[in-house]
């Protein structure tokens, strides 16, 4: 007797096929990597001569910082860069005790802070409190004019070649301008240059929505800004400093003017400072999947003194020698990463910083993508994901410190807002796109497991998340220049993003319409356009909502003309 199939059972079976056709069309391009993803390490310990804020901390007790890093650097085989202050580079013990290291392993560079004997040195007045002032205006490049920049650079460049016979390679600082860097690069050839981690409001500098993690070609009006094009870049990478928590550095300070700071600094007791962290830390940047290359910085200032970070740094040198050792991660100098950087891309690489394991005691998992487009950066927080970050770069915003002299005391960086999950969130008002489905006539937030991260390409990244509270996963695709989301199930589901922020967020919103956002932000108009997808204001409660169109949402971020 034949068997009778029923409709239903047909029905299930036809669309279990679509499911299936569903999540090949997403893993047959996946292909296995060629070569393990570069894990790259600066060591860099940048070098004051005094420090005016602690009487306690005298120019002994800074000198003997530095010996320490050295020996213990050296009982390790480990090599790295040594940046000097000009006070520093013109004092003999430091002359001395940094001409003695091996060239082939250690870099001597220049830290880009501006003491009294520089400023005189170069003709102009001082205005400083102490012979070194950190703020803004005075302690930085930003506080001077063009013209008088070129003239710090220019006694600094002429005094470390009389004492070390070459100029140097690699130029950091917490932030330094584009006229300065191009200035640098241009004249005295630097191939490669540093800048703080994203922070808001730490030390009084702002750095806010740049290219998260890894290094960037800079615009050329704008250094925090990455180019999107080669003719508009600085051709000096610039590598983002002190290794930050990706998970929890970015909340870190919610509803403050402060914002804290949980990074590989080994002065931190949670961070850099505390063993678990540090080995879950390095295992995270090892082990993970990352796109392209992976980097960070280890190593301290000197102004925080050998006693503060002993402890840390004691913690870290062995296990990234260990590391080193079992090829997992490579050690170089900044100079060396910089150059390979330059041999290995013509203009700013997607990169990403993926998390699947947090520390014990907590599942956060998360994803940094960065492009020379854009940045994004999802959360999955209780089984549930959020978006939280979305920023886009633009080679035509200026920066006042391209040209103008800086008269606060304090400094701010920025690019252009689509999502700010800090800025825009209060402590019980936590903003951030969060994914939601209707389910039964009831909105639900959409649950799910462990996501999967995966190289599609060299310059792509895919998120696999396998959904519990309805059936299928979502996926999620992260390239140079787009994004793309789906929903693939075997039952029709209704799904959206709704954004919401803090009630008294300052949003760039404009206008809001079926296919796209119109923005503001410090002047500059930009835009938010859906290629596949439509906004939408569903009432009170959420700023806008995000539908997809035919279960797909699709974004191109590389058309700047309307940015």
């Amino acid at each position: 007797m034949k068997k009778i199939i029923s409709r239903n059972i047909l029905t299930s079976i036809f669309l279990g096929l679509i499911c299936l056709c569903g999540l090949n069309a997403f893993s047959k391009s996946i292909q296995p990597e060629d070569e393990p993803t570069p894990k790259i390490v600066n060591i860099v310990n940048f070098i004051r001569l005094l420090e005016p804020r602690d009487p306690a901390i005298t120019e002994d007790v800074l000198y003997q910082t530095v010996v320490k890093q050295v020996e213990i650097m050296k009982k390790y085989n480990l090599g790295g860069t040594f940046l000097l202050q000009y006070d520093a580079l013109i004092d003999p013990r430091y002359q001395k005790l940094l001409k003695a290291l091996p060239r082939d392993s250690f870099e001597i560079g220049a830290w880009w802070e501006i003491p009294q004997p520089q400023v005189e040195k170069a003709g102009l007045k001082w205005r400083g409190r102490y012979p070194w002032d950190w703020r803004a205006n005075i302690g930085f490049s930003t506080g001077y004019t063009p013209k008088e920049r070129e003239k710090l650079i220019d006694v600094y460049m002429a005094e470390f070649k009389k004492i070390f016979g070459y100029y140097p390679k690699s130029v950091g600082s917490w932030f330094i301008d584009s006229y300065s860097l191009n200035y640098m690069c241009q004249k005295y050839h630097i191939v490669a240059s540093s800048n703080c981690k994203d922070q808001y409001g730490t030390d009084g500098y702002t750095l806010w929505g740049g290219y998260w993690n890894q290094a960037y070609y800079p615009s050329k009006i704008n250094s925090y800004m990455p180019a999107q094009n080669e003719k508009n870049q600085i051709p000096v990478p610039i590598f983002r400093m002190l290794g930050s928590d990706p998970i929890r550095q970015y909340d870190n300070g919610l509803g403050t003017t402060r914002q804290g700071v949980v990074t590989l600094e080994p002065v931190y007791k949670f961070g850099g400072g505390d063993e678990a962290w540090v080995n879950w830390f390095l295992k995270s940047f090892t082990e993970d999947k990352a796109l392209g290359f992976n980097y960070t910085q280890a190593g301290q200032e000197n102004s925080f003194t050998w006693d503060a970070m002993a402890k840390g740094f004691e913690i870290q040198m062995p296990l990234i020698a260990r590391l080193r050792d079992e090829h997992k991660l490579r050690v170089e100098t900044m100079e060396q990463s910089g150059l390979w950087f330059k041999k290995k891309y013509a203009v700013t690489p997607p990169t990403s910083f993926t998390v699947s394991k947090d520390i014990d005691g907590s599942d956060l998992k998360t994803v940094w993508f960065n492009s020379r487009f854009y940045r994004i950066n999802m959360l999955w927080e209780n089984g549930n994901l959020r978006i939280r970050d979305i920023h886009l770069f633009n080679e035509n915003f200026p920066s006042v410190y391209t040209n103008q002299v800086a008269t606060s005391n304090e400094c701010t960086f920025f690019t252009l807002p689509v999502i700010d999950g800090y800025i825009w969130s209060k402590p019980n008002e936590i903003a951030g796109l969060r994914l939601k489905a209707l389910v039964d006539g009831k909105e639900i937030m959409i649950q799910g497991g462990n996501p999967v991260y995966t190289h599609t390409s060299n310059s792509s990244l895919h998120i696999s998340w396998p959904l519990t509270s309805v059936s299928g996963s979502f996926e999620v695709d992260l390239n140079e220049k787009q994004i793309t989301m789906r929903l693939v199930s075997p039952k029709a589901i209704t799904w959206y993003f709704d954004l919401n922020t803090a009630k008294a967020a300052k949003l760039p919103f404009e206008n809001i319409n079926n296919k796209m956002i119109s923005c503001r932000f410090e002047g500059m108009p930009y835009t938010l356009k859906a290629i596949k997808g439509t906004f939408e204001k569903p009432g009170a409660g959420s700023v806008f909502r995000l539908k997809p169109e035919n279960n797909t949402v699709l974004f191109d971020l590389s058309d700047i003309k309307g940015n």
